[in-house]
């Protein structure tokens, strides 16, 4: 195989060196050819290529200031969402200290009615216990007098005679008189 190389190559220079149309060699018309195709290709392909592209990196440079744009917004929002949460910590912090205060302060308050109550039913208490003492007494006099009339009345039934009354009756009409 390699000996028929040689009559190969020799026969396509000489092609090569033969005048093609017009005259002109070939490889000037392949190069013309060459640089026609490429000029075809580059007006066709090339420059749509290249405005896609172009359109492609504005798209994704596009992107990216939105991006940029958008992550400078959620970095603000955070900022904010911290500040709110913050703000927040701190109100509950308050709203519980002003919890705990007023319901001290509401204990202190029940304690001190409960105690102002304890003392009022202390008084009742003892005036209740003083009326019904003094009743008591009351009622022990009225049954001692009564006890007492009634011991009188019989000893007096028992050792007065009809003389004596009649002597005290005298008796009691003198001073009646006197005083009239």
């Amino acid at each position: 195989m390699i000996a028929l190389l040689p009559p190969v190559l020799s026969a396509q220079t000489a092609a090569e060196h033969a005048g093609g149309p017009l005259g002109i060699p070939m490889w000037i018309w392949q190069l013309a050819n060459l640089a026609a195709f490429l000029a075809v290709l580059g007006y066709f392909v090339a420059r749509p290529l290249a405005q896609a592209f172009r359109k492609r990196q504005e798209d994704v440079e596009a992107r990216a200031r939105e991006g940029a744009r958008r992550r400078a917004e959620a970095a603000r929002l955070e900022a904010q969402i911290h500040e709110r949460m913050a703000q927040l910590d701190r109100d509950l912090a308050e709203i519980l200290a002003r919890g705990l205060a007023e319901g001290e302060a509401a204990r202190a308050s029940l304690i001190e009615k409960a105690d102002e109550e304890a003392e009022k039913v202390r008084r009742e208490a003892e005036a209740e216990i003083e009326r019904r003492l003094a009743a008591a007494r009351d009622e022990l006099r009225r049954a001692a007098a009564d006890l007492t009339a009634s011991s009188a009345k019989d000893l007096l039934s028992r050792e007065v005679n009809e003389e004596d009354r009649r002597r005290l009756l005298g008796e009691s009409l003198e001073r009646l008189n006197e005083r009239a």
